[in-house]
This record gives C-alpha cells, structure tokens and sequence, in this order.
C-alpha cells in the first residue's frame, strides 16, 4: 500500500507536473529542440498510462511492481538517459508510421461514428422526455390534482385586500 502511494506521487510529480512545466516553458522559448523533446515524451508517457491500466490490474501482485513504475518514469524524464527519446525513435514512431493510414482511417471512422450515436442517443432521449412530459401532462389534468397543486384563495378575500390595508384577519362586515 505504501510502494503505491509513493509511486503515485512519484508519477504525479516527476510525470506530469515536472514535464508539463519544462513543456511551459519550452512553449514560452520558442525552442523547437525543446518542444521536439517534449512530445516524444508526452506521446510515450501517454503509451506508458494506457499500458499502466492494463499492468496495474494484472501484475500488480509482482514483487517491486511499483518500484519499477518509478524508476521507469524517472528514467523517462532523465535528460541523460534520455528514455523517452530513445523509446520514441527505436519503438513508437517506427511503429506508429507503419501504421499511420489505418489509424487514421480508424480515427476518422470513429469520429463518424461517434456523430451518429450522439444523435441517435439525443433523438431517443428527446423522445423520452417528450413521452414523460406527455404522460404527466394526461395524469396531472384530473380535477383533484387541479386543486391540490395551485393555491386557492377566496374572491372574497381578494376584493378585501385593497391596497391601502394590510392583509389581516377577515373582519366580517
């Protein structure tokens, strides 16, 4: 329980925060060998994350699973490793460019997709609330929920209250 609650700060701070300020300022410098640098990191740790959700749930149970989490990050980020680098070249765009028209055939499909479903899913929610609406307009048009949901107050009691006196006790004249 404490290996993981280190490793989470450990991936917290030197994962995320760390590098999303050096890529804050790489973005205010203007420098292009430091914005290079810095998406080859954000593209292997966002693999890395992906690749966490699957180990955390089935290996978790390794002996120095955790242990190996934060060393991993920390070599990520070290500039003399140069980790990310280093898996960006040998591994992730060799294989992301071998693949690239499939992934964005698959992209634009999903997006595709995606609008499709949203507006299936809005039309049926649409209808849902109209059916609901419609149901408990016909329920709610009985004389006895009439009277039990608006107030009612007497004719009498309204010409009595002019503007000029306050609303008191009904005096009988």
């Amino acid at each position: 329980m404490v290996s993981w609650m280190i490793c989470r700060l450990v991936v917290l701070v030197f994962g995320m925060l760390c590098p999303a300020y050096a890529s804050y300022k790489a973005v205010k410098t203007k420098n292009i060998r430091e914005y290079v640098r810095w998406m080859m990191y954000w593209i292997v740790f966002a693999l890395f994350m992906a690749a966490e959700i699957v180990t955390d749930i089935f290996i978790s149970w390794f002996p120095f699973y955790y242990e190996i989490k934060m060393a991993f990050v920390l070599w990520l980020l070290s500039p003399y490793t140069k980790g990310a680098s280093l898996l960006y070249r040998k591994f992730v765009h060799p294989s992301l460019s071998r693949h690239e028209k499939e992934i964005d055939a698959y992209i634009v499909q999903a997006k595709e997709r995606s609008y499709e479903t949203v507006l299936t899913f809005g039309k049926r929610g649409l209808n849902i609330a109209a059916s609901a609406a419609v149901q408990a307009a016909t329920k709610g048009t009985g004389l006895g929920a009439c009277r039990t949901a608006t107030p009612r107050m007497s004719v009498g009691r309204i010409l009595r209250q002019s503007p000029g006196r306050q609303p008191g006790p009904e005096r009988s004249r």
